[in-house]
């Protein structure tokens, strides 16, 4: 270039404008995607087999006195074995003894890659026929909590080893130093430190609990033992209507949505405490 020439202006678009020029088309595409379905959807259509609301006011009061109800205590009795079950898995997986170790991972690896459903059918079937005249206490409540809480134990143990690694070693010499036992030092000042660490992902957990329950239906549930799901599917092929299963699905928001929004909650806070 000599001298008295001027530069000629980049007209490329600069990566910010370029940020923002996808974006908006991302919106417009979008927004194009809701219309189609907005003015192409049968919506006469749907609202008859979604949302009757003939159909709907049937399932009233007993979807709630029945199949919410149910729903939540299957998924009480499974969070409270997995617990007490994942404490003691995730303390073996700390013990020196090595035995203890074996045993416990074992066990997470093989509940953790196990489908719940086979666990569901291992409950029902497998233990009768392992202990002939046995029955698992509680009827088909003992069941699904037996089931739910082998499969949640593998994942809470998990859960709750990483929040007992997470207190700070020192804290642990330190009640020794003082003359506690291991025992009374992990009772007293290290497990109870590491649950409040792990308060969110045992919340998600109990979400997690609450949408697995569904698979109760396989255990031959009667009238009154149904979950939201069984009820739903029941009710839905007596009406000939999907109406049913809709509702089933949102009582299960009526549960997990609370819940989801109490474990952000619980993570937020924590966070805010960890600065």
């Amino acid at each position: 270039m000599t001298t008295g020439e001027v530069a000629a202006p980049h007209r490329g678009l600069s990566p910010r404008r370029r940020r923002r020029l996808f974006l908006g088309l991302q919106y417009v595409l979008f927004v194009a995607i809701v219309l189609a379905v907005v003015l192409l959807a049968d919506w006469p259509q749907l609202r008859a087999n979604f949302a009757s609301w003939d159909v709907a006011e049937q399932l009233f009061p007993d979807i709630l006195t029945v199949g919410l109800r149910n729903t939540a205590l299957y998924t009480g009795l499974g969070f409270v074995f997995g617990l007490a079950a994942g404490l003691v898995l995730a303390l073996m997986r700390l013990s020196p003894a090595a035995p203890y170790r074996w045993f416990a991972t074992a066990y997470i690896e093989v509940f953790r890659g196990l489908p719940l459903l086979l666990i569901f059918i291992f409950v029902s079937v497998g233990v009768p026929l392992a202990f002939p005249g046995s029955n698992v206490p509680g009827g088909v409540a003992g069941q699904a909590g037996l089931a739910l809480g082998l499969a949640a134990a593998a994942y809470m143990a998990e859960t709750i080893r990483a929040g007992i690694e997470a207190v700070p070693r020192g804290q642990l010499e330190a009640a020794r130093s003082l003359g506690m036992s291991y025992g009374r030092a992990m009772r007293s000042i290290i497990i109870p430190q590491a649950f409040r660490i792990i308060i969110p992902p045992l919340t998600n957990q109990l979400v997690l609990l609450c949408k697995d329950s569904s698979l109760v239906l396989f255990l031959g549930v009667t009238l009154e033992q149904r979950e939201l799901t069984k009820f739903g599917r029941d009710l839905a092929g007596q009406q000939g209507n999907t109406t049913p299963i809709i509702v089933a699905g949102i009582c299960y928001l009526l549960l997990t949505v609370p819940l989801s929004l109490l474990a952000r909650r619980l993570e937020a806070r924590r966070r805010r405490e960890g600065r």
